[in-house]
């Protein structure tokens, strides 16, 4: 990129860093950011700073927040005690909010067990929910993990280390998706349904 100048390249490379994010759309990126007025560029990178500054992970559930204390959901007292859902990511707890149905608490992971790309449970936050589990009062524990190869992995490892601590382990039903068809459904989401289904 010998056409850039040497802060345009460190800023387009940058952007090409973040993950989905391409040379083109990094350049886009990084130029739209350029032409940005002095004060928004501010408050971008400000934003940026800030976020990395305040937010950590929640002490009870790994999931990202602020302040010292618990998270809002694990500080709400309407939430149920008893039931933990698992998921790899903070963006899964987003994702299962959305749907207004879960009450109970959860628990991020922070990734999955990959040994492709070197991640072992010692790279998780796999021991602070087994103390969660151990320390007593969770009834059920649901396996939120994506349906694929490292996901069921987590969860079958997860499922023979809180087992023996007494709680019922749960996996999240997989099937045909809402809206859609059977003739497009592939093998393994037929299979699944069918070992899901319930009587209605």
């Amino acid at each position: 990129m010998e056409y850039f100048s040497p802060a345009m390249e460190r800023l387009v490379e940058q952007f090409a860093r973040l993950p989905g994010v391409g040379v083109k759309s990094a350049q886009r990126l990084a130029f739209h950011v350029v032409s940005l007025p002095q004060e928004e560029a501010e408050q971008f990178a400000q934003a940026i700073l800030d976020a990395k500054q305040s937010i950590h992970c929640c002490p009870v559930c790994q999931n990202l927040t602020e302040g010292d204390g618990p998270c809002a959901l694990c500080a709400s007292p309407r939430r149920d005690g008893s039931v933990v859902c698992v998921v790899a990511d903070p963006r899964d707890v987003a994702a299962l909010e959305r749907s207004r149905e879960y009450q109970g608490l959860y628990h991020v992971l922070h990734g999955v067990i990959s040994p492709m790309n070197h991640v072992g449970p010692d790279d998780l936050h796999i021991r602070e929910l087994v103390e969660r589990v151990g320390a007593g009062g969770i009834q059920e524990v649901i396996m939120a993990t994506n349906p694929d190869t490292e996901g069921e992995a987590t969860a079958m490892y997860l499922s023979r280390l809180l087992k023996p601590l007494g709680p019922k382990i749960t996996r999240l039903a997989y099937g045909i998706p809402v809206g859609s068809h059977l003739e497009y459904a592939d093998d393994a989401t037929l299979m699944r349904a069918l070992e899901g289904r319930r009587e209605i």
